[in-house]
């Protein structure tokens, strides 16, 4: 209930102070330590009050209760506020910031003062993050199949004493957000049937033996076969009813903010807070991949580059000074060329080469200062051309902030979660004045590249590699997949004018997540599935041409203007980067006749 002490706590669940608590609700607020979800007497009464008759004996055995109170304390009915179970939400990560941030400025008074701390998060949105990260996750343990029961316990052959054995083996094997662990009685080719820590039976058959169908077989590795004793992970789904899973070994992100003050409307830092309280939105270090490609670009259009330049999509070795490292030859995800081709496509179809081209163009050692703008450390990104694939280091937190400053035209932000504090009375202590977009919020870069990189990542949704997001059903929304070396990290980074979010997955300790596995394969479906809620019901936003941007009609091959009654397809550009009106296709292409190898070259970088 993120209550954090017993004042608080107190007031949260039975709405007196500390001081008024009776024996009965001290020892249900003395369980919640251990586990505060697992004993929270809202979501689950029957476990809190098992809990809670636990710490009544040992109160009494300790001699801190006596007979009389201990005895009055067993049959005291509690009446938990009925409020409490309204501000229930998944939001551990974000809570355990906010207890950080609070300690770190009023020490231990936290714990005993009362006050109360209001987050700018938006339950109906931390509860979409919070169901997105958990799918997207299931989602990739299915698809890399079924690893074996967690362990084996030997059971007694006869019903004497086989509960109590097997409540002491899932003594220590705590429920996992959702997944509760079990024990195998016994498994036929078509039922298993389980008991369910907290002492119910159940018997799985159907869809819920679906993903370990293949472990029922005596055929089967003794590792991974489902027998007699075997501890593994059940759910209880409303379409399938019990189901056999598996705690998931992979990890993930998702954070979503307000781009036009930074207001933190959800946070999801990993799969399961009591699991590892890794924050991995705010303390992940990881390779971005092609999802830094847009503030290479976004440089890039600084320098003179427009959205219609044409940069040759082929193969090139990177000589070992440029790469800081080893000689380097990099490759396109899907391993073909596309030849000249303009920015926009090449971003839209995420070109390795091109992206290489355009950094090696403007310089690493500028786009290393440039990228500062978004709020990026320089440090962790050497100037080497290996930038321009994202070789640098990351957190969630850094690219929703980052994104921030495409999605509300070109102002620096900070995301910010406490909105405000007051103490035990109401009165109020702190007020967060975040500032704004357009307001007193500070212009990081030109609200021209702001406007022209949005539409370039419009089209990535609409036409490339994150063209799933259209399942959507909606035309304002922009963003980047990102892939890392060997797939060990996948991202997608996105946006629409009024929300950014940033959903990340990846193994703790680095290794591919599979071949298949990309940012559009792996964390772009836990990015729609959030999106998809957070913006239901909200009005599409259209693209405001800023001041200074020209639109003209060129020529989709070579780029440059075609003449006026010609066909071509319109590009946006800075009003004093027009480029010079075509007379031929070749001529368009490299700039005109009678130039040399050499010169060509360069034109194509």
């Amino acid at each position: 209930q993120r209550a954090y002490g017993f004042a608080a706590a107190a007031q949260t669940y039975f709405g007196h102070p500390l001081e008024r608590l009776t024996v009965a609700e001290v020892a249900m607020l003395a369980g919640l330590p251990k586990a505060p979800s697992r004993y929270n007497p809202v979501v689950n009464p029957k476990r809190a009050k098992i809990r809670q008759q636990y710490v009544l004996r040992r109160m009494h055995d300790l001699k801190y209760i006596t007979d009389a109170e201990y005895q009055a304390a067993l049959v005291q009915p509690l009446t938990v506020k009925r409020d409490a179970h309204n501000s229930e939400v998944n939001a551990d990560y974000a809570a355990e910031m906010v207890r950080q941030a609070m300690f770190e400025r009023y020490q231990e008074a936290i714990y005993s003062s009362g006050m109360k701390v209001y987050t700018t998060l938006r339950k109906a949105d931390q509860e979409a993050a919070s169901q997105a990260l958990r799918q997207g996750v299931l989602d990739y343990d299915h698809r890399h199949g079924y690893r074996g029961p967690e362990g084996f316990v030997e059971l007694p052959v006869g019903a004497a004493n086989l509960e109590e054995r097997l409540e002491d083996a899932l003594a220590d094997a705590d429920e996992s957000n959702g997944l509760v662990p079990a024990i195998v009685l016994g498994v036929g080719l078509k039922q298993v049937k389980c008991y369910i820590k907290g002492g119910e039976t159940v018997r799985i058959g159907n869809e819920g033996l679906k993903f370990v169908l293949k472990n029922l077989s005596d055929n089967a590795s003794p590792k991974t076969r489902l027998r007699r004793g075997a501890l593994i992970r059940v759910q209880k789904d409303d379409k399938v009813g019990w189901q056999i899973l598996q705690l998931p070994q992979i990890e993930s992100a998702l954070v979503s903010v307000v781009p036009q003050d930074g207001a933190i409307h959800a946070l999801v830092g990993g799969f399961d807070f009591n699991r590892s309280k890794f924050n991995h939105v705010t303390q992940a270090w990881r390779q971005p991949g092609s999802s830094f490609k847009p503030f290479i670009y976004s440089a890039a259009l600084e320098k003179g580059l427009t959205a219609a330049t044409v940069i040759n999509d082929a193969p090139i070795v990177v000589d070992a000074a440029q790469t800081g490292g080893q000689v380097w030859e990099p490759k396109n995800y899907e391993g073909d060329y596309a030849g000249p081709i303009r920015l926009r496509t090449a971003l839209t179809k995420s070109k390795n080469l091109v992206s290489i081209r355009v950094l090696q163009s403007i310089g690493p050692a500028y786009a290393q200062d440039y990228i500062t703008r978004f709020g990026f450390s320089p440090e962790k990104h050497p100037p080497y051309l290996t930038m321009a694939l994202g070789a640098g280091s990351v957190t969630p937190m850094q690219m929703a902030a980052a994104y921030s400053v495409f999605a509300n035209g070109g102002y620096r932000m900070q995301p910010y979660l406490i909105d405000r504090i007051v103490d035990a009375r109401g009165t109020l202590l702190v007020q967060a004045k975040p500032k704004r977009a357009g307001d007193d919020a500070e212009r990081t870069i030109d609200a021209r590249n702001a406007f022209i990189m949005t539409s370039l990542m419009r089209d990535v949704v609409r036409f490339g590699t994150g063209a799933r997001a259209m399942q959507l059903k909606r035309q304002d929304l922009a963003g980047k997949t990102g892939t890392t070396n060997d797939q060990v990290d996948a991202w997608f980074t996105g946006f629409n004018p009024g929300l950014v979010a940033i959903a990340w997955i990846g193994f703790d300790q680095p290794r591919s997540m599979g071949g298949a596995e990309t940012g559009a394969q792996a964390a772009l479906p836990i990015w729609m599935g959030y999106m998809g809620k957070a913006l239901k019901g909200v009005p599409e936003a259209d693209m405001v041409v800023p001041e200074g941007v020209a639109t003209v009609k060129i020529d989709p091959q070579s780029g440059r203007r075609v003449p006026e009654g010609s066909e071509g397809i319109l590009e946006y550009f800075y009003q004093e980067n027009i480029p010079a009106e075509q007379t031929g296709f070749f001529e368009g292409l490299f700039g005109g006749g009678g130039k040399s190898a050499e010169e060509v070259k360069d034109q194509l970088f």
